[in-house]
Order: structure tokens, then sequence, then C-alpha cells
């Protein structure tokens, strides 16, 4: 809490946009959503192309529910900076989580085509294709993020939830026994639900 109130400090006596934007950031760690976005406004009524500060607003809207005014933020990233992979990956899943599956699917195939290697995206698009009925394309995406980070913890969980959508529990425990090393609570969870008796 020191730190935190070392940064309003820095913040109040300098009023530099990268001091209250480093404060905002700090605020968003803490849980402090409604104060984040209140330094992000500021940050963004005086500098309006600052994708940081809105990319980081669209953070804070999500954490509190506010998708629309999240994919608000999110899409003038994309608008000010086409090269934002992680504006991308997060459209796709704010998308997602409107039940705008086709608009996410076409927002993360685009990151791709921006950048064929960035994990994170196949990863949601493994969950758009499962939201629309695709298993085999969700599969598809889940296989290439694994390629192409066989050791990542994100797209084993995928891949563990892809299996568990998809009954097939053989393959689930392998994923388990892999997550053991990755995410240990998500394989303890994944092992007292559907392994023990």
């Amino acid at each position: 809490m020191e730190a935190l109130q070392q940064l309003e400090a820095a913040a109040k006596a300098s009023g530099s946009i990268a001091d209250r934007y480093e404060l905002a950031l700090a605020y968003i760690d803490c849980a402090r959503y409604s104060q984040a976005v209140g330094e992000l406004d500021a940050i963004v009524r005086e500098d309006g192309k600052n994708s940081n500060a809105l990319y980081s607003r669209a953070i804070a809207h999500m954490s509190t529910g506010h998708y629309q005014q999240a994919s608000s933020d999110l899409l003038r990233v994309l608008a000010l900076d086409r090269s934002f992979l992680p504006a991308y990956k997060t459209l796709g899943y704010v998308q997602l989580t409107l039940g705008k599956e086709e608009d996410a699917q076409r927002t993360l195939e685009r990151a791709i085509d921006i950048d064929p290697g960035y994990v994170d995206a196949y990863c949601v698009l493994g969950d758009v294709y499962l939201d629309l009925g695709k298993p085999e394309e969700a599969l598809e995406a889940i296989e290439k993020a694994l390629e192409l980070d066989p050791e990542g913890e994100e797209p084993h969980c995928k891949m563990a939830m892809y299996c568990l959508a998809q009954g097939d529990f053989k393959r689930l425990r392998q994923e388990q026994a892999l997550l053991a090393s990755l995410n240990p609570e998500l394989a303890r969870q994944i092992r007292e639900l559907f392994f023990e008796q």
C-alpha cells in the first residue's frame, strides 16, 4: 500500500502522463478499477491517441463487466495502431463474451494474419470455434497454439477445456497431468472433479 501512496504522490506532484499512467496500472493491479478508469479518462482527454491508456482502460472496463465500453476502447486502439496484437486478442474475447462470435473470429484472424505465431489469438479462436459449433476448427486452433508454445500454460488449459467440452476424458487426463506443473490449481480441480471417486 505504501508503494501505491508513493505513486499517488508522484503523479500528483508531476502531473505527467507517464506518472499518472503508472498510477492507473497500479490501481488496476489493486482491483481499484474506478480509480484506474478516472486516471485513464483524464489521460485520454489530454492525449486521445494514447493507445496504451485506451487499452488499459479497456482492461479496467472488462474487470467491472463493462464490455461495451471495453469494446469501444479496443476499437479505438486498433484504429490508432493496427499492429497492437494484445488489443486484437482482447477485442476477440470481448466480442465472444458479447455473443458476437463471427466478429470475434474475424478479429482474431486479423491478428493471426499480422503475426502467424501469435499463440494467444489461436487460444481465443479455439473458444470462438467451440461457441460456433465448429469443434474441428477449435481443435486445429488449439493444436496450432500448442505447436507454437508446447510448454505454454494457456494452450494446455485450452486443450483441457476442449477435451472436457468434447467428452474426451482420456485426453483430459493427459492434459491434467501436463498441467500439474504449469497450473497446479487447475490440474487439482480437474483431478478432483473428474478423476477421483
